[in-house]
């Protein structure tokens, strides 16, 4: 039977740009449908559809876009618009990229919601919710953070922790703020729509599909059995509805209630696989419903608890056929120099940049599949051991087997390889390719097959090592000296190159636009993985006429890493003449580090306004360019009238913890400048930047 895969991964959130931990996730999935596509079963090509989507929907796009003035389509499609450079650019094969704010979601989350309402697994409850007194609106549980009642890690959103991943209800979290104003949300009851996933019938399947070998990771099939509780005690409802206004898919029969984003996002990956089969002539339905079909999940470990249990459920009630054939693949987090990553702190990476400086996106795709396992583990980008591994292994071990041999088929035997090799030749092929007498190749497929890359990498370098090991003892570059030695270097010669096409197909997955040059430099057609082992691994070869060789890939230069990681730039030093009357002595001296740890950002004040039972503070919601507004209360009363500050610029250290309050949260401390002297110059001055400065813009 023909293996039929439909291989997903989670949606970004159509809100900003990719980041390096998008390019992580995707480039291990692409790994992955690569090698499926290089795999017979039987006769047959393996079929595989490989689609993705924009998770559209929710408060914060709909927030983001009224203050653009645009539509919530408009701001979607301007993100949308920028994803295939970086697809393009990592060379990441989706067949299809669509989004959830689409005819094809409506529809199948409708569907999926009058399912389960007929299955009886839908209720309504009037519960108080939290609302936001300052923007007049309910919250959704991503526009509200505090502490997470589990672990007590701070600044968590309302609905999940990322750091421990436990799910909760907003109404559950420590000290809870608005996102968009700072301000302590309030109580109001509204009716909503839950999925009824404390139903007994939930937790029988979620443990039978949780527990069903080859699902998921063991760690993970633990992690989430302790969610479950032992009877399905922590199994919770979960509140699937949002209140008008909200960007999102209307519930049938449910005027001014929508899906909460997280129902229909999931939801979105049928919906690209759906548009997928229509526009290339696919039945839909007859591919679901094929015993063939697989369906394979990348996601991180951040949000698993929305994928392992509300997602599943709610597709094995609705009656979906590709619940049964639903196998889910954790990774942990991309982390920096073992630091989370922070543009503020210098630990962030552009992708985008990556691609910018030049820098080869094999590389990237290297070492991140060299670095990934099977296992639910984080992943470490470290500059100096990225310049060491790719320098080594791609270019020190497989590409020198290439440049060391190519040109002296070229020059020596007018590009063509020896038609018979020598036993010894023969015996180093043997030697390479096996261990303990069973093919390498087959150990190789089996770890891209269950995504333990490292270890397929690592094996396919050990052929490398070996290869490299017979040219040094063999010495092309001194038999070519000597014409009695000709037949010796040719042989030589071509063996190397039969090992470097043998490389090249094993590396493909990972090293696509490499594996097609090295074809066209080889005369081949596109690289199955059958072609790994047995007799094919000479014998095409013998004989055949080759074209001339291009250097494959450089090395990479340190100075490139060092410009990748988003480090704020220095600060030139100036010279400082005495200090006038009245003004401060210059502190102590600082260190270039010092200063970037302070992320200064240019805020517009949206709105001003006093603060009752405060003689100091002014409260101030700042546009700091995020998509979102801050609350920050500043002791400026005494300097400024409300109206004076509204619409200006000014200055935000904007990378200060948020300080809980008497009077609510603060999100940040505008500067101000003041005399040394109080009494002799009480005045406060708030900064102010020069015209044509724009909020989010970094101060440096």
């Amino acid at each position: 039977m023909t293996r039929k895969l439909f291989v997903t991964t989670a949606l970004p959130y159509a809100n900003a740009a990719f980041h390096i931990g998008h390019m992580m996730e995707y480039i291990q999935a692409d790994i992955w449908v690569r090698f499926q596509r290089m795999q017979r079963d039987g006769d047959a090509k393996r079929e595989v559809h490989f689609v993705c989507a924009d998770d559209t929907h929710g408060t914060p796009i709909m927030i983001a876009a009224e203050k653009e003035g645009i539509t919530p389509q408009q701001f979607v499609a301007k993100i949308a618009a920028g994803r295939q450079q970086y697809l393009d650019g990592f060379h990441i094969g989706f067949d299809n990229w669509y989004s959830t704010d689409s005819p094809e979601n409506v529809e199948l989350s409708q569907g999926i919601y009058r399912k389960l309402r007929d299955a009886g697994l839908i209720v309504t409850k009037v519960v108080d919710r939290f609302y936001d007194p300052v923007k007049g609106m309910f919250l959704a549980d991503r526009n509200i953070k505090g502490e997470c009642p589990v672990c007590h890690a701070k600044d968590q959103y309302g609905d999940n922790c990322e750091v421990c991943g436990a799910a909760y209800q907003p109404t559950e979290l420590v000290n809870p703020f608005s996102v968009f104003t700072g301000s302590t949300p309030i109580m109001k009851p509204s009716e909503q729509y839950f999925f009824a996933l404390s139903d007994p019938r939930c937790y029988t399947f979620l443990k039978e599909w949780l527990n069903t070998p080859g699902r998921l990771q063991p760690e993970m099939v633990n992690k989430v059995s302790e969610w479950l509780g032992v009877a399905g005690e922590k199994l919770a409802d979960w509140d699937i509805s949002r209140d008008a206004p909200y960007f999102g898919i209307p519930i049938p029969d449910a005027p001014g209630k929508f899906f909460y984003v997280w129902l229909d996002a999931p939801v979105g990956y049928l919906a690209s696989l759906k548009n997928y089969c229509g526009k290339n002539g696919i039945d839909f339905d007859a591919l679901l419903n094929d015993p063939a079909t697989e369906q394979v999940h990348f996601i991180g470990k951040d949000i698993v608890s929305f994928h392992l249990l509300f997602w599943p459920a709610m597709l094995n009630f609705a009656g979906h056929p590709i619940i049964d054939k639903l196998k889910v693949a954790v990774h942990g987090h991309l982390t920096v120099n073992n630091e989370k990553m922070s543009k503020s702190r210098g630990t962030g990476i552009s992708p985008l940049r990556y691609l910018q400086l030049g820098m080869n996106p094999e590389w990237l795709r290297y070492y991140i599949g060299f670095k990934l396992n099977a296992k639910v583990e984080d992943l470490d980008f470290n500059g100096d051991d990225f310049v060491a591994r790719v320098n080594s292994d791609l270019i020190g071990k497989y590409i020198n087997i290439a440049s060391r041999c190519a040109g002296f088929i070229a020059k020596k035997f007018d590009g063509k390889l020896a038609s018979t090799l020598s036993p010894k030749a023969q015996q180093w092929i043997g030697r390479a390719l096996t261990v303990n007498g069973a093919e390498r190749q087959a150990n190789i497929a089996a770890n891209f097959d269950h995504r333990e890359y490292g270890k397929a990498l690592r094996e396919i370098m050990e052929i490398a090592d070996i290869t490299n090991q017979y040219v040094d003892e063999n010495k092309p570059w001194i038999l070519a000296k000597d014409p009695e030695k000709s037949a010796e270097l040719h042989d030589v010669c071509t063996t190397a190159l039969i090992l470097f096409r043998q490389l090249t197909i094993m590396l493909s997955p990972v090293l696509p636009q490499v594996a097609t040059r090295v074809a066209e430099f080889l005369g081949d057609d596109a690289y199955a993985w059958r072609d790994t082992g047995g007799a094919a691994v000479y014998e095409s070869m013998l004989g055949r006429e080759i074209f001339a060789y291009n250097h494959l890939m450089q090395r990479v230069d340190a100075k490139m890493v060092e410009e990748l990681f988003d480090r704020p730039a220095a600060v030139a030093a100036v010279a400082i003449a005495a200090p006038a009357e009245g003004i401060e002595e210059l502190a102590s001296e600082i260190k270039i580090d010092d200063f970037t740890k302070i992320d200064l950002r240019i805020a517009k004040i949206v709105n001003c306004e006093q603060v009752d039972g405060s003689d100091k503070l002014l409260r101030l919601t700042l546009d700091v360019g995020e998509g979102r507004l801050r609350n920050v209360f500043s002791g400026i009363k005494s300097a400024y009238q409300p109206e004076q500050l509204i619409g200006k610029l000014t200055v935000l250290v904007a990378n200060l913890a948020p300080r809980k309050m008497k009077f609510g949260v603060s999100e940040g401390m505008v500067l101000c400048a003041s005399a040394a002297d109080e009494k002799a110059d009480p005045g406060l001055y708030v900064l102010e930047p020069w015209p044509g400065a724009k909020p989010g813009m970094r101060i440096r």
